[in-house]
């Protein structure tokens, strides 16, 4: 076993704190290394000179073998399913691979907070035993490993709320936990999150989280370490929260498919989840089967919403958008011009809703462990009320944010389309600490809306390759974003859309989705 801390990709410093909070940061690394074998670290060579694009390296590694690599590769999470139920997978090897896979991708990003491989292989094995005993599986994910945000409980594990003073040892799985491990999902390690959880970049006592595509571009945030993760193959399927764009950020940023649910149609506290938490809301869920995965082309209305009229996404989101403005027409569907109602004030009433406490809670924090404040901490935190907000005052943003939502639907309705094709950020991904603006994702929170985000098949180009169309920005932030574009290197960073449903759309969502798979060249 590794016994000091595992070396891991950081070309960017990250903010020095105190000196008992690096002795107590240097503890915590030091613990995460001791479950780690030293035959999984990489060459030292590769973590002081990584390539700017790290994807081909857990392949290149040598660490893993045809068979470890055929199964991190060739199979999605439903494959792996059908592999193991029919026995030509064991789930000890597709977890063993994909935990192996995991610390790799680790050491190249810095993606996990835990790695418990040891605990994930033994109850693979009682899996296989039962399978093997029984011939029954244990339930639809049986044997299947998935990842978890490092702030999501599971059971006798590390958690932690974005600040280091926050970190324990959970004794109770969350309610999502518990419900993926009756269905027989495997656990196998934790995914690193942003200080204070509230920022589209991975920054926090683990470390930095890296663009796999391009180490000098952000990972996202706050599930930036599971779309690292993801990205590379180290995991199939992963679990975080989204109250701004935090799962379809980084997806974006990353490349892979991200989404969010309309609130409370997803579980967050025991096992028959609309019994043990009553908020939530009990729609069966039937996916591609919906309505409006049945409808032909000539039906589907679809809203292409190329700006929201506060910030023009950068040249690779507008051409990405052509692209599919142009595959979609193509294809028969009824593609129709989408402005977003009152998209400016939708923005600065979320950033206002974020800290209805102030920050003197999350300043505590700093205060307690001596931990540094992160310069994007500093930057969401900039619009929080400067006193407690009363309960009145809570209200009345309550009050606005329902009315807002309730024109904003209106107004949909009256342009005459049943899904929204927009952008899911300002660009492809950020530079490091620059993930200013999250108007494409924030704003559908505020609505409440569903939102997936998907990959396309279109990347950024070289420096220089590409302008913007227009010379005229539509406002300072307009400008800042196009500042950044001049002096950042994006080369090789994915591109993804986003497609947004009505509230509690969610399975008609995913039936366009299906609709538009093949004509999107969806992977």
């Amino acid at each position: 076993m590794a016994s000091t801390i595992i070396p891991v990709v950081q070309p960017v410093p990250r903010p020095v704190g105190t000196a008992d909070y690096e002795a107590a940061r240097l503890n915590v690394l030091q613990n995460f290394a001791v479950a780690v074998p030293k035959e999984l670290l990489l060459p030292n060579h590769v973590i002081q000179n990584p390539p700017r694009n790290v994807t081909s390296l857990p392949r290149q590694c040598g660490l893993l073998s045809e068979a470890e690599l055929d199964i991190t590769e060739n199979y999605d999470a439903t494959a792996l399913v059908r592999a193991i139920a029919s026995k030509a997978l064991s789930s000890v090897s597709v977890v063993t691979a994909f935990a192996k896979r995991a610390m790799i991708a680790h050491q190249l990003t810095c993606c996990l907070t835990e790695w418990f491989m040891d605990e994930a292989i033994a109850r693979a094995k009682e899996l296989d035993d039962h399978l093997a005993s029984t011939g029954q599986t244990v339930g639809p994910l049986h044997g299947v490993p998935i990842s978890i945000k490092a702030h999501i409980p599971i059971a006798g594990h590390w958690g932690d709320l974005g600040y280091l003073d926050t970190l324990t040892k959970d004794t109770k799985d969350s309610q999502m936990v518990a419900i993926l491990r009756s269905a027989g999902a495997v656990f196998y390690c934790k995914t690193n999150q942003p200080q204070s959880l509230m920022h589209l970049e991975s920054t926090s006592f683990y470390g930095r989280t890296l663009n796999p595509h391009n180490i000098k571009l952000s990972a996202g945030g706050s599930t930036g370490g599971e779309a690292a993760l993801i990205a590379l193959r180290g995991s199939v399927l992963g679990v975080g929260t989204d109250i701004g764009g935090s799962v379809r950020g980084p997806s974006a940023f990353c490349g892979i498919y991200g989404f969010k649910a309309t609130s409370y149609s997803l579980p967050m506290k025991g096992a028959k989840p609309w019994i043990e938490d009553p908020r939530v809301i009990p729609i069966p869920w039937t996916g591609t089967r919906s309505i409006l995965a049945a409808s032909s082309p000539q039906r589907l209305r679809i809203g292409l919403m190329m700006h929201d009229n506060v910030i023009i996404p950068q040249p690779p989101v507008t051409r990405a958008l052509k692209w599919a403005k142009s595959r979609l027409e193509d294809a028969g569907f009824e593609v129709k011009p989408y402005k977003p109602y009152n998209a400016a004030q939708i923005i600065e009433n979320i950033r206002k809703a974020y800290w209805p406490a102030s920050t003197k809670y999350t300043d505590a924090h700093f205060t307690l462990a001596g931990e540094p404040k992160h310069p994007l901490t500093e930057w969401i935190q900039r619009e929080a009320a400067p006193e407690e907000l009363s309960v009145g005052d809570v209200l009345q943003q309550r009050l606005l944010r329902d009315d807002v939502r309730s024109e904003f639907s209106l107004d949909w309705e009256k342009q005459g389309v049943d899904v929204i094709l927009c952008p899911a950020f300002v660009g492809s991904a950020s530079s490091h600490d620059t993930a200013w603006y999250w108007n494409y994702t924030a704003m559908w929170n505020y609505l409440d809306c569903p939102g997936v985000v998907i990959p396309v098949p279109i990347k950024s180009l070289k420096r220089g390759e590409e302008e913007y169309e227009s010379r005229d920005a539509l406002g300072k932030e307009c400008e800042q974003v196009r500042r950044l574009w001049e002096e950042g290197d994006f080369e090789d960073a994915p591109i993804n859309l986003q497609l947004v449903g009505r509230r509690y759309h969610d399975n008609e969502l995913f039936g366009v989705l299906a609709a538009l798979k093949d004509t999107l060249q969806l992977p």
